[in-house]
């Protein structure tokens, strides 16, 4: 008998009605199926879609809203600040409680995978101890890719090479950077230099956060897709952010974006940081400040969104609902045609499991069962409703569970009985 059936399933991009059959935590048959299963779910043709990912992250931080103050500028550079005062406060013990916290969430809004930077300027590297833990901890249910982030620049801070180094050796995944916090241009562009030498030599991921700046002349991704091609690390090199790239002249555009292609790149945009961070000093007309995902996209160059932050020294706001960074995303970008808001759905799923190279990934024979049960019929309502996650499960075992919820309309209002939207509200039950 297999464990678990779930019948009645729409797939995304599929119009036809489907069951799927689950043994030993894989999937091992996707279709109209007979048998029998000592566990069943009624997908009631609603949404069966892989998990959300998450491809940018800062899992240290999230959760410090307030500490040791508010921003009050809204701007990255006071939230550097913020954390370079508040991060000497830490501990291991500390930072791990905020993480497990915030990962029970993430999970709850079926997010099973997120790639979360870990600042290494500490030379004592607490987050990297602390996340590692955490990501042991938490690996039966939540894949966790961390990189190695020298939040206070590169070589910009005198011990950061020996505590990135550090931190690789300890196992942190993925080499990072922030070219654009260098002390200049010429200094930004020495630091992707060295990394990728670092990543070549390792045989590691790069994902560096590059031209987050409303400076059109910030450039570092031209040198980091350079750099990527002449080492050979194409598809495994990421560029976030790249906000500068709202504020570049076209025709310099029309040659990066070529550039982009020949390296391989994956670009990741932050939808809900981008466009409340960035503009800060324009007054109108205002600079909406996520980089150009539409035409990203359009040249084939795999996008992705990450929510960024959490309740942090550079965003008071968010619950980590995947969803609502998709939901922005299409908003800002102006996405709104039905290939473009399909394209901004795979943002926070198949374009993100490409990103992190998540080979398990997929609602296909073969795949780990890793599955989200979302209460509306398609991509795009779920764009629209960001709906309840009625299931959400991990190599086929349910993990979160939220009830479907059914709003009514008081017979004495006078009002006729509708089908109202759904509205989404989490229950985390490992």
């Amino acid at each position: 008998m297999l464990d678990l059936i779930i019948r009645n399933c729409k797939l995304a991009g599929e119009s036809k009605i489907v069951d799927i059959a689950i043994n030993d935590g894989k999937i091992i048959s996707i279709g109209r199926i007979y048998e029998k299963a000592a566990n069943e779910i009624d997908a009631l043709s609603n949404l069966v879609t892989p998990p959300f990912v998450d491809s940018h992250f800062h899992i240290d931080s999230t959760l410090t809203f307030g500490r040791p103050r508010m921003n009050q500028s809204g701007t990255l550079l006071e939230g550097i600040n913020l954390w370079k005062e508040l991060k000497t406060t830490l501990n291991i013990d500390e930072i791990k409680k905020r993480a497990l916290k915030f990962c029970r969430w993430a999970i709850a809004r079926g997010t099973l995978a997120i790639r979360s930077h870990v600042d290494i300027s500490d030379p004592e590297l607490p987050a990297v101890q602390a996340l590692i833990d955490v990501r042991k901890e938490m690996k039966p249910w939540l894949d966790i890719q961390l990189v190695a982030f020298p939040q206070d620049g590169f070589l910009r801070h005198e011990e950061a090479k020996k505590n990135l180094l550090t931190a690789l050796d300890m196992g942190v995944d993925v080499v990072g950077g922030i070219p654009h916090y260098e002390r200049t241009m010429e200094e930004g562009a020495e630091s992707i230099k060295q990394l990728c030498l670092i990543a070549a030599g390792r045989g590691l991921k790069i994902d560096m956060h590059c031209d987050e700046t409303d400076d059109p002349m910030s450039r570092h991704i031209e040198t980091l897709a350079c750099e990527t091609k002449r080492l050979g690390l194409e598809g495994r090199v990421a560029g976030s952010h790249l906000t500068s790239m709202h504020s570049m002249d076209n025709y310099y555009v029309s040659k990066l974006i070529p550039l982009i292609c020949e390296a391989e790149l994956h670009a990741i945009a932050n939808p809900l940081i981008n466009i409340t961070i960035q503009g800060r000093h324009d007054n109108y007309p205002k600079r909406r400040g996520m980089t150009r995902v539409k035409e990203l996209m359009e040249a084939k160059i795999n996008v992705a969104f990450g929510h960024d932050c959490v309740m942090d020294p550079w965003y008071p706001l968010g619950s980590h609902d995947m969803l609502e960074v998709a939901n922005m995303g299409l908003h800002v970008g102006q996405m709104t045609g039905i290939e473009e808001m399909h394209n901004c759905f795979a943002a926070v799923t198949t374009n993100g499991a490409k990103t992190l190279n998540l080979t398990h990934y997929g609602p296909e024979v073969g795949k780990q069962a890793d599955l989200v049960i979302l209460q509306c019929r398609d991509e795009i309502e779920a764009l629209r409703l960001r709906p309840a996650r009625l299931y959400v499960l991990r190599a086929g075992k349910i993990i979160a569970r939220t009830n479907p919820v059914n709003p009514e309309i008081f017979p004495q209002s006078g009002l006729e009985a509708e089908n109202f939207p759904p509205s989404s509200q989490e229950n985390f039950c490992i």
